[in-house]
């Protein structure tokens, strides 16, 4: 048990990489939506509720699977050098004692 390695978790997760999925999943709603307004204007509001339900219900399930795919593709786990590490960090800041006159 002496000899655990110490590791850096990361994640180098942006906007920019969940962007498009947002944009696809933000057009699949307005195409449901779209569709239940047709049907809306067809005296059909059941079948229109019903539509936009299903749509809303069976994507996201998809879009959630694509946010944690895509978050667990952005951790990285790097291993710290405890040698590195040591030198790298500041030496604890000793108080000072000041003479007084």
């Amino acid at each position: 048990m002496n000899n655990m390695q110490r590791y850096r978790l990361t994640c180098t997760l942006s906007f920019g990489d969940i962007y498009g999925q947002i944009i696809v999943w933000l057009i699949v709603i307005f195409i449901s939506l779209a569709a239940a307004m047709a049907m809306m204007g067809a005296s059909r509001p059941v079948y229109a509720l019903a539509t936009v339900g299903l749509i809303l219900v069976l994507s996201l399930p998809f879009l959630l699977f694509a946010f944690v795919t895509t978050l667990l593709n952005h951790i990285e786990i790097t291993e710290v050098d405890s040698a590195k590490e040591s030198r790298s960090m500041p030496s604890p800041a000793v108080p000072r004692q000041t003479a007084q006159a």
